[in-house]
């Protein structure tokens, strides 16, 4: 044990009736309550008139929560209970809008669990969540990767199967694959999208992404507001988080630059990578609006190994955390208004 540093004789000097300055004096604290009746006034000031002196922060009420129900990237190898299958991720999808969930985000994998772009399989994922719910908001990732899917995103645009869908604005190695949207692809799809009538979501990776797309989107004029940011950081090839320290920093970075660039844009945080929900729940603390679900990561948590079972509970989860919070998931008009999209429609296949 380190030594005691503390001056205990001058300390047993105050002790003594007659402290070392002369005067008498009791062995307490000061206290002196100058605004009585009141000892501490939690609102105002006996000094000031009308003074609020802990005003309420200024953070919406109302947050969106968009749930992810499969994404790209991961497999049944990394979480042996990711939807994989059409019907998995129907069903999941339905079962996170039972719940009440306003949004669901939708990939579609092919008979060998790789990510596609295949309007018939998100007709046979989506047409059913449009039937029983059509006010509620449907999000996809409309990434053209192979040689003909970028016809494929035209006709799933022209269906109008999305409310919105994401515009990458990336340049980066996600894991050991090099993930990169050039220039004229994000424009291009920037204006299909919005002339389609899909919003369009700036999804970002790292720091330069938020710069690619003010460059880009816009400084350009191309892109219409309110201005719509997607925050995805941890994966390998994005912004680490390697700790709560590093979460905070990258975040708060993160937010604070698309500030600069419109004070009024709405964010959306993933609960992506390593950071899990810690990184949503720090997001509900800023008043900004998240993303949970099996897309974004793999683990219940940061700091222990449990894999997410299902995208029900990561809703169920996220909900209780908003309620504690002392705020409320937005409905998916309100969302709508919000971003001044399109009311709910879209071709249906027979």
């Amino acid at each position: 044990m380190a030594k005691d540093k503390v001056n205990w004789e001058w300390v047993n000097e105050w002790k003594k009736d007659v402290n070392p300055l002369g005067m008498k004096e009791e062995f307490k604290c000061l206290w002196i309550p100058y605004g009585l009746p009141e000892v501490v006034d939690p609102v105002g000031t006996k000094f000031g008139i009308g003074i609020e002196v802990q005003p309420k922060w200024k953070i919406p009420q109302k947050v969106f929560v968009s749930q992810t129900i499969v994404g790209a990237f991961y497999s049944k190898q990394g979480n042996p209970n990711h939807p994989i299958k059409p019907d998995e991720i129907r069903d999941q999808a339905l079962a996170c809008l039972e719940a009440g969930a306003p949004n669901v985000h939708i990939h579609v994998r092919d008979e060998n669990g790789y990510n596609v772009l295949d309007p018939e399989l998100f007709h046979y994922v989506i047409d059913p969540i449009r039937k029983q719910y059509p006010e509620r908001l449907v999000c996809g990732c409309m990434v053209p990767f192979q040689t003909g899917e970028w016809e494929k995103f035209i006709e799933c645009m022209e269906d109008g199967l999305f409310d919105q869908t994401p515009i990458n604005s990336v340049a980066a190695f996600c894991g050991d694959t090099l993930f990169c949207k050039p220039p004229h692809v994000m424009i291009e799809k920037t204006r299909i999208c919005q002339e389609l009538g899909c919003k369009p979501q700036i999804a970002v990776y790292s720091d330069g992404d938020i710069d690619n797309a003010d460059r880009y989107l816009i400084k350009t004029g191309l892109l219409e507001k309110p201005y719509y940011w997607i925050i995805l950081p941890t994966l390998p090839g994005g912004s680490p988080m390697q700790n709560p320290k590093a979460m905070v920093e990258v975040l708060m970075h993160y937010t604070n630059r698309i500030r600069e660039i419109d004070e009024d844009s709405q964010i959306v945080v993933c609960a992506s990578g390593r950071a899990s929900t810690y990184l949503t729940t720090f997001a509900l603390l800023l008043g900004l609006h998240i993303r949970v679900g099996m897309e974004d990561s793999v683990w219940k948590w940061p700091h222990r190994d449990e894999k997410i079972k299902n995208n029900l509970e990561t809703y169920l989860a996220t909900k209780q955390i908003v309620e504690l919070l002392g705020r409320e998931i937005i409905k998916p008009d309100e969302w709508r208004q919000l971003l001044k999209m399109r009311k709910p429609g879209g071709k249906l296949k027979a």
